[in-house]
């Protein structure tokens, strides 16, 4: 089934994890694909792997935080591509891991700069291009941890929650123009990020790896193609009555 035949959509973060998985899933699924990412290494590997199935798809590098490069770069790939029909705002890190009052200043905004601002940036980018287009989908990856707590990386946190509220937001704010908007909330997935984090835990990666499977109902972390499969739904048109809502997909993590 190709759900988004034409539909031409971005994917920021695209070079690596749950981004790669997304351009994938999205091409598969018969869109035209525009990888953004900052690491063009691995950006312009996934656009040659994508290409030579036949897919049509091209790789721009782009640094999130900088808002006049997303509006630079939102311009081009309308311009070469022949618009905007779905962004998935899937740009993120971790950041530094320490309590709160233990955070600089730097480390805080370094995280929300990215994984917030970058998702402010690059929506205000494509909803003028949207409406040209007649409508739209944005899919926000927020996780699980903005919905729940836990004992660690706070700007991760804040800045995640802040994603999902600001996806309401928008999705009210945009619903008569035809843009949905809509969020994603991932549980552990075994991600190059998620995987250099066991590689640095005391107890090694093997140790690392086993608690997060237990952390989950189903029995293990999820992959990057979990999380694909949801966004491409959100993107389709099967997705065409589903806005301001959040998308769990965390193997039962937050049912806890």
């Amino acid at each position: 089934m190709r759900r988004l035949e034409n539909r031409i959509c971005i994917v920021t973060g695209g070079a690596k994890g749950i981004g790669k998985a997304t351009c994938q899933r999205l091409a598969g699924e018969g869109a035209i694909v525009a990888i953004l990412d900052v690491d063009d290494h691995h950006g312009q590997a996934l656009r040659q792997e994508i290409a030579a199935t036949g897919h049509t798809v091209e790789y721009w590098h782009l640094d999130v935080t900088d808002e006049e490069a997303v509006e630079q770069v939102f311009a081009e790939v309308a311009d070469k591509l022949g618009g905007i029909d779905v962004v998935v705002n899937n740009a993120g890190i971790s950041g530094a891991d320490k309590p709160t009052d233990e955070l600089t200043s730097k480390e805080w905004k370094a995280v929300l700069d990215v994984n917030l601002n970058g998702v402010f940036y690059c929506t205000r980018a494509a909803i003028p291009h949207m409406r040209a287009r007649g409508g739209g989908s944005i899919v926000n990856l927020s996780s699980i941890y903005g919905i729940v707590g836990a004992p660690d990386i706070p700007p991760y946190h804040a800045a995640k929650g802040a994603v999902r509220t600001m996806s309401k937001t928008d999705a009210v704010l945009y619903a008569k123009e035809g843009i949905r908007v809509n969020s994603v909330h991932p549980g552990f997935i075994w991600t190059p990020l998620v995987e250099a984090m066991a590689k640095a835990s005391e107890d090694g990666a093997e140790a690392f790896r086993a608690h997060l499977d237990e952390l989950h109902p189903v029995g293990h972390v999820g992959e990057p193609r979990d999380i694909a499969a949801g966004i491409a739904y959100l993107a389709s048109d099967d997705g065409r009555f589903v806005t301001g809502s959040e998308l769990v997909i965390d193997g039962g993590y937050t049912a806890r």
